[in-house]
């Protein structure tokens, strides 16, 4: 049996909280070598058990205080790797014992914890799970969920507010493209049509703080780049676009708006290829599918994912319609077709939606592969950069395949001009490396998804479009786990 500690005391918080942190994590050990002793433990699983110690920083997720995970092969029949995945978060110190065998139980079931649960769908890359098509609703339908909660999705955050809104990091911004044209501009290539593109434009507030500030600078410098400026607001959800469009009224000749998939900008935007100076994105990419890879043992396996309800919670939910839990899968089915205008009372129809999301919860299971050339490759990358990278990680790691990232990121940099680059706000691990020192997604916010974003992978992908891709800290915040990518490109 090994014993994985994958969080940093500092993690815990305040000293009070890293001491409770200590003395659940010993108890929880006591626990199962208790168990282990008293032969509750089958020894047959012993030599290849795994046992993974977490701190999930998100408060909602998807995971069960103590959760079995299985290997399997291509075929689905178990292989000799077993996981017990704590967050220490969440388990109570009452429940160790019972939760820890629970979870034992659960290895020898081959339905992997079927019982006492309601699966909306079959076990599937993660990139595939049910969870992205309620984060695809949120933002369809982000008015709804605003109007039933009473607060906007940017106050629902964490810190209560976006990074992307600090007015002082909008300024440095600003500054950077201005000298940027300038630069280009004495060397008499400024193109007469200043393209600059905002992908995930959200309430509009930081492209309106953009705009304002762009347009004083210009002004108090007379350098007339304004009245040129071609600024354009990318999101697939045309509700985003209008509320956006509002908040930038006052700049109305200078912004068009543009329904597209960050995935693929360059098939909504290919007449601007090789045209766009700059190339915004803030909190996109954290919130694009993802796959998961796990390395043990030099071996490689794909995280695969099933969505359910406790029993407790489908009884409680079904309940509330009139339904039997039994028919939760396809009344979640309809709700993620249609939204909430499905249900005859609308304002039911959100709350189904609000009151499935808050109890949605995903088994896992590791599907071994048996080589490079059957990992799901995101576009950009092929096999030599997946070695790569796992030649700087740890060897034993799980770490996101940032396939939705790396898919918007390729499909974007062709639209840039040969002097223009690519800024992204987010949370990025930087080195594969990090993937040992805490939990990185998925969690939720208050109706969408969001993960960590694999830096080390997109500055793989950026070598090969023939740019670099560097990282800067937030610095604008303290605390903030912001880190802001930039593209140069390489001679």
């Amino acid at each position: 049996m090994i014993l994985h500690i994958n969080h940093l005391p500092s993690q815990g918080g305040h000293l009070a909280a890293q001491k409770d942190l200590a003395a659940r994590a010993s108890a929880l050990l006591g626990a199962l070598l208790a168990l282990v002793e008293e032969g509750r433990i089958d020894s047959r699983l012993l030599p290849a058990l795994r046992v993974h110690f977490d701190w999930i920083q998100y408060r909602a997720n998807f995971r069960e205080p103590v959760i079995a995970r299985r290997a399997t092969d291509a075929q689905g029949a178990p292989m000799t790797l077993a996981e017990i995945a704590v967050d220490l978060r969440q388990a109570e110190p009452g429940r160790f014992r019972d939760d820890l065998l629970g979870a034992v139980a659960s290895m020898d079931d081959a339905a992997a914890g079927g019982e006492g649960r309601v699966h909306l769908d079959d076990f599937v890359p993660v990139r595939e799970s049910v969870i992205w098509h309620f984060n695809r609703l949120f933002w369809q339908r982000v008015g709804d969920w605003e109007a039933a909660t009473g607060r906007s999705f940017e106050q629902a955050l964490p810190s209560g507010q976006s990074d992307a809104n600090h007015a002082q990091a909008v300024a440095d911004s600003v500054a950077d493209f201005w000298t940027l044209l300038r630069e280009i501009d004495k060397r008499g290539q400024l193109p007469a049509e200043i393209f600059a593109l905002e992908i995930g434009v959200g309430s509009g507030t930081r492209a309106a703080l953009w705009l304002d500030r762009f347009r004083a600078l210009d002004d108090e410098r007379s350098t007339g780049y304004y009245p040129r400026l071609r600024f354009l607001l990318g999101d697939y959800s045309m509700p985003t676009l209008d509320r956006a469009m509002l908040a930038v009224a006052g700049h109305r000749d200078a912004v068009s708006v543009i329904p597209m998939d960050a995935l693929n900008p360059l098939k909504t935007l290919s007449f601007l290829r090789y045209k766009v100076l700059y190339i915004h994105l803030t909190n996109v990419y954290d919130n694009l599918p993802h796959d998961e890879l796990v390395r043990r043992d030099g071996r490689l396996y794909l995280v695969e994912a099933r969505a359910y309800l406790r029993a407790t919670d489908a009884a409680r939910i079904a309940g509330a319609l009139g339904l039997r839990p039994e028919d939760l899968p396809r009344a979640v089915a309809k709700l993620l077709e249609a939204g909430a205008d499905v249900f005859a009372d609308r304002a039911q129809g959100v709350l189904f939606w609000r009151e499935v999301w808050g109890a949605l919860r995903l088994e896992e299971r590791l599907r071994g592969l048996e080589g490079l050339a059957q990992v799901p490759l995101p576009p950009g990358l092929d096999a030599s950069h997946l070695e790569d990278l796992l030649h700087e990680a740890p060897d034993d790691v799980r770490f996101h395949l940032s396939r939705g990232a790396a898919e918007s990121f390729v499909n974007t940099i062709p639209l840039l001009h040969p002097r223009g680059y690519l800024q992204v706000q987010d949370i990025f691990v930087t080195s594969m490396g990090q993937y040992r020192q805490g939990f990185r997604g998925p969690g939720k916010l208050d109706g969408s998804v969001v993960s960590w974003v694999n830096g080390a992978l997109l500055r793989a992908v950026g070598a090969r479009a023939g740019y670099d891709v560097h990282f800067a800290p937030f610095r604008y915040r303290p605390g903030s786990r912001t880190s802001i990518l930039y593209t140069t490109q390489r001679d």
